[in-house]
């Protein structure tokens, strides 16, 4: 008996053990996660996944983080470590990572720390100071917090990561571009040529301008273009040109525009008057990029002097601009002429000018990071077909039948086009004059054509600017008051007016409008056409047009006196499906050439005459029928309609890109070339979680509720419990009674 229940229980044991063993190896091939939060920040997206599912080439992350980092900086290591864990899950055998220790322990720093710590400056990650509050004292620490990515031949960094936020985002999209660098290299039929252009005739100013050691250049160069080629698969060609001797550099170097100096006799005729050039080109096919060595500071009191750019940092110059030159990115289009909103000017952050909030360069800064901008002049040349879509920013001119055509054939390609349109050009009287002697601007409406092909399209731009109360609330300096002054014509849409049917519009909570005209659709064309169409965005419920006479000065604007006046306005939509052609039931257009001069006329009649009359009788064009390059109805394309913009100017846009309005506009172009996925990592980092919006009869319940409900809640509460008591007391006693 005592045998039986001895097996009974080995027998159990055996079973329990066999079981634990099986869910241990379940739970290890079976291994999956769960992210339950909203934004699922903790877990990457698809198109993360699919950039380290399809990875060719080995691909090693070596990060350099200091461990036991005070708050909040020890959160942003773990957040890393977990990221390229998670990268891990989804990546090939190709995919490598691992952390390498740069901290010293208790003061001492190992022979493998200090090892690792110059193996992170040769990389270029150097440690920065972070503060730290310990004991009621403020501290500051030096900590590394960089990675380098090592893929194939190529290197990337990111030198700093003090947060989170983006991390995913820059991690994949630099992966991707590495990716794409290495099939475009290995596509280059010819080298990437480098021509160092330097006088020999600086040298004997050189030390008179405090510049040193200017012989040295072409060596360093040398070096730097060498290392490069070990990274670049050996496509880059390196040039020491000098111009003093030989004529035709010097007219090469004017072609480039190189830096060209020239002085008198210095130091009583030590130095004799002369002139001579300096720069760096980098050519490839028929783009190049100009790279300046000397730059010219002019210091108040001090004065003009002169410094030579540090070789340092040519490593990383030549490196991007071999990206640049290659087009390693997706192009996208952007219509150049017809005075649309201009990409170009000066840097937003270029020392010594201010930042023109008028101009578009945080737009540019932002489209380059993961495209190629294509200018396109549709007076001159058609619409490349390897284009996938099309931005059309503010034009002002108006288009031909034959431009339109080619817009209308490029939708009808299964394209795609981002118009943001303004309907109104704003003109100063007395130009820059009249603005500072404070003149009113001029609202002329625009009519450049456009409309007409969207209203066939089944969408129309109303001729009005939309206004809202809830708007962008302006502070007013003290000598004008203080306090607010609310920009009706900037209106702020919240969170209920946004879609978030779109998975890239779903974290986008708050947005900002600026000089914007309300959108119609024409219903009857969106039905028989079969299109599909999203409503991005709209004002509020408390919104109103201004139209006529449009004056934006908010001292004269006010809201109307009655509610009926006011409704929500769609601000911008997107329309998919496949379009009917404008002209469809229409000739086709033909390119105009311009009209030849008069007596170039005459001279060609001239030689044209003969006595044959036959041959000279004239042909009626017009009846030579043309069939083929001519699609009347479209494959499935998308149409993106905004009538601001305003909204791509850089007091709307920032730099950085996180801000919701950039956010939006990056997601767009994104989704309209068809890269849904980037825009949907993007929107993860809209962490902006605001409030939902109360109405003003529930705000005053709940008020009402909390300051006399809960109260009576309290005494019913009470009075029930004593009757309760009252009651069971009575009904002891007439027990008890009986």
């Amino acid at each position: 008996m005592v045998d039986k229940r001895r097996s009974g229980r080995y027998l159990k044991f055996f079973i329990y053990l066999i079981v634990v063993v099986l869910v241990n190896v379940a739970g290890i091939t079976l291994f999956f996660r769960m992210d339950l939060t909203a934004n699922k920040i903790y877990s990457i997206s698809k198109a993360s996944q699919k950039v380290v599912e399809t990875l060719s080439e080995p691909l090693t992350i070596k990060v350099f983080f200091t461990r036991d980092l005070p708050a909040p900086y020890n959160n942003t290591e773990r957040y890393l470590q977990d990221l390229l864990q998670e990268y891990a899950i989804y990546a090939n055998k190709f995919f490598n990572y691992r952390f390498y220790n740069v901290s010293a322990d208790e003061g001492e720093t190992t022979d493998q720390t200090q090892e690792n710590q110059k193996l992170a400056n040769n990389y270029g990650i150097h440690p920065i100071q972070i503060q730290a509050v310990e004991k009621d004292e403020v501290k500051f620490q030096r900590a590394y917090m960089g990675l380098v990515m090592i893929h194939g031949d190529l290197i990337e960094r990111i030198p700093t990561i003090t947060s989170g936020e983006g991390l995913e985002y820059q991690l994949t999209t630099t992966i991707q571009k590495m990716n794409n660098k290495i099939s475009a290299l290995l596509s280059l039929p010819d080298k990437i040529n480098i021509k160092l252009f330097l006088s020999s005739s600086l040298e004997a100013v050189a030390p008179h301008m405090g510049v040193r050691n200017l012989a040295g250049i072409p060596a360093e160069i040398q070096s730097i273009v060498k290392k490069l080629n070990q990274k670049n698969y050996n496509k880059l060609q390196y040039e020491f040109l000098n111009p003093n001797q030989n004529q035709d550099l010097q007219t090469l170097a004017n072609k480039y525009n190189i830096m060209s100096l020239s002085w008198p006799a210095l130091g009583q005729g030590k130095v004799p008057a002369g002139q001579g050039a300096i720069g760096l080109v980098m050519e490839y096919a028929a783009k190049s990029v100009t790279v300046p060595l000397l730059q010219v500071i002019r210091l108040p009191i001090i004065g003009t002097q002169y410094k030579l750019t540090e070789m340092q940092e040519m490593e990383d110059i030549l490196n991007d601009n071999v990206e640049q030159l290659i087009d390693i990115n997706e192009d996208i289009g952007y219509l150049a002429d017809h005075g649309t909103l201009s990409l170009s000017g000066a840097p937003p952050n270029a020392p010594g000018q201010p930042q023109n909030q008028n101009s578009a360069t945080n737009l540019r800064a932002l489209i380059s990071q993961n495209y190629t901008i294509k200018n396109i002049a549709l007076k001159d040349k058609g619409i490349p077909e390897s284009l996938n879509s099309l931005v059309i920013a503010r034009p002002t001119e108006k288009f031909t039948d034959y431009e339109l055509f080619q817009i209308d054939q490029f939708l009808m390609q299964g394209k795609s086009l981002a118009l943001i349109l303004d309907r109104f050009n704003e003109v100063m009287p007395g130009g820059q004059q009249g603005m500072s002697m404070g003149q009113q601007p001029i609202f002329v409406p625009l009519d450049t054509g456009l409309e007409k092909l969207l209203a066939h399209y089944g969408i129309r731009i109303q001729q009005s600017y939309v206004l809202d109360e809830n708007c962008y609330r302006q502070e007013m300096p003290a000598q004008f008051g203080g306090g607010e002054r609310k920009i009706y014509y900037a209106p702020l849409i919240k969170n209920r007016f946004i879609n978030q049917d779109l998975d890239f519009m779903k974290n986008i909570k708050i947005l900002v409008a600026l000089k914007i005209s309300p959108l119609e659709l024409v219903a009857e064309r969106i039905t028989k056409n079969e299109l599909k169409t999203h409503r991005l965005f709209a004002s509020s419920e408390k919104s109103w047009q201004m139209r006529g006479r449009i004056n934006l000065n908010p001292m004269f604007i006010k809201p109307p006196e009655s509610s009926e006046d006011m409704q929500s306005y769609p601000l911008a939509y997107l329309i998919e499906g496949e379009f009917p052609s404008y002209f469809a039931d229409k000739p086709i257009p033909v390119k105009e050439v311009e009209a030849k001069k008069e007596s170039d006329q005459i001279s060609e009649d001239k030689s044209q005459k003969t006595d044959d009359r036959g041959k000279n009788a004239e042909i009626d064009l017009s009846r030579i029928e043309r069939k083929g390059q001519f699609q009347p109805r479209g494959k499935p394309g998308k149409v993106f309609v905004m009538a601001s913009a305003d909204m791509l100017k850089n007091n709307v846009l920032d730099a950085t890109g996180r801000g919701a309005n950039s956010t939006l506009i990056m997601n767009i172009l994104d989704y309209l070339n068809g890269r849904e996925g980037i825009a949907v990592m993007r929107g993860k980092e809209q962490r902006f979680n605001p409030l939902e919006d109360t109405q003003p009869g529930i705000k005053t319940f709940v008020k009402a509720f909390n300051i006399a409900g809960l109260p009576v809640l309290v005494i019913i509460f009470g009075l029930g419990v004593w009757l309760r008591r009252h009651s069971r007391k009575k009904h002891i006693q007439m027990m008890f009674a009986k």
